[in-house]
């Protein structure tokens, strides 16, 4: 059996199947399709998270795939929303309905209302109202207010987003765009795509979309368990998947060993990246929730459990990360002042641990270009380093 692989190693892997090692030439499409989407829940994140994966990427490029449709942003994974390829949004949003369904009843409130509600009639009338034309989430749950008036409008268009799959049109999500999320069925905003993924009411034809989802997971976030496939996508019982593919698969020995000390097996595909542990891993400012350190059941492939306790919030919100020697060992915030006419964009990087002198200078190198790119209308630009 091979050598253990141990956290260094882990990470080195994920680091180069998501780019992060050194940027794709691939172009923007390319690497989403890659990682099976990124996180998009505040519209600004894909831009940061492409921006440190693709080289030379360009803002306007990332508007073009949303205006031309070939990239959608769309609750997918977890049930948060994802930028994704128009083909795999028709995959993903059937595969992942599930999840979605959950949020029905996600809260004592939201439970007793969709019990007594005629969710099939719901379905119905959201979909008729926002496939005639793309409707701001408020004016849908008003429109579903008028049936029934004594549920809050919120939850129902809450459960509208849980029943349909539901686009999120530009100009949400462009760059300079700023709007309220307007949505639309996904069939109605990409209808080549659905008609392209086939029927997936089929139970063969869902089995081999089940089975490719496993496939591309390992491809982006492996070596990985079938709890790290759950984590990332928020999908039951895809033991059996994995199962269904195993011969298609390796498994490695990885360290530390099971709370039982037994042996920790992980699956990978035969092929992938597995670059030596010792390979350099440069700076990487990441977006908020980016799924580097979201898509595992456990997270420490790329943060230490200490930094990531102290990172909790009680909503749950993930700050804006840099990667030093490929792990989160600090957090970014980008301030905007003012002075006359001039705009100051000044991003101020706190460690969460000492940094050598040589990763503060890259740290500041980084950051320098990064802040160019993130304030791009700013007149002057400033990298800060707190202390720690």
């Amino acid at each position: 059996m091979d050598a253990p692989l141990d956290d260094r190693a882990l990470n080195r892997a994920l680091l180069a199947r998501q780019h992060l090692l050194s940027r794709s030439t691939a172009g923007v499409e390319q690497v989403v399709t890659d990682l099976v989407g990124l996180q998009a829940q505040n519209p600004w994140s894909p831009f940061v998270g492409l921006w440190s994966r693709v080289e030379d990427f360009r803002t306007g490029t990332l508007d073009a795939l949303l205006l031309d449709r070939r990239l959608v942003r769309i609750a997918v994974m977890r049930s948060t929303i994802h930028l994704v390829t128009a083909e795999d949004a028709a995959v993903l949003a059937t595969l992942v309905r599930p999840v979605l369904h959950r949020e029905l009843r996600a809260n004592p409130q939201r439970r007793a209302a969709a019990d007594a509600l005629d969710l099939d009639l719901l379905a119905r009338l959201a979909a008729e109202h926002i496939t005639a034309e793309p409707r701001p989430t408020t004016r849908l749950g008003a429109h579903l207010a008028a049936t029934w008036p004594d549920v809050d409008p919120q939850h129902l268009a809450a459960f509208a987003r849980a029943l349909l799959p539901l686009v999120q049109v530009p100009p949400r999500g462009l760059w300079r765009g700023s709007a309220a999320p307007t949505l639309t069925t996904l069939d109605a905003w990409v209808p080549d795509a659905v008609a392209a993924a086939g029927d997936l009411t089929d139970p063969d034809v869902r089995r081999r979309a089940e089975e490719r989802l496993v496939l591309r997971y390992l491809a982006a976030y492996g070596p990985a368990s079938v709890a790290d496939v759950q984590a990332w996508s928020a999908l039951r019982g895809l033991r059996a998947v994995v199962d269904r593919v195993r011969d298609r698969l390796v498994e490695l020995p990885a360290t530390p060993a099971t709370a039982s000390g037994r042996p920790r097996l992980l699956l990978d595909l035969p092929d992938a990246p597995r670059p030596d542990p010792d390979v350099p891993a440069p700076v990487r400012y990441l977006a908020d929730y980016d799924d580097v350190w979201l898509s595992h059941d456990r997270r420490d492939r790329v943060i230490d459990d200490a930094h990531r306790r102290r990172l909790q919030t009680p909503n749950g919100r993930t700050p804006a990360a840099v990667l030093v020697d490929g792990r989160v060992r600090a957090t970014w915030a980008v301030a905007r002042t003012t002075a006359g006419t001039r705009v100051r964009a000044t991003p101020t990087v706190t460690p969460l641990e000492p940094l050598t002198a040589s990763e503060r200078r890259d740290v500041a190198a980084e950051g320098d270009a990064f802040v160019r790119f993130v304030a791009d209308d700013a007149d002057d630009h400033e990298v800060r380093l707190a202390t720690t």
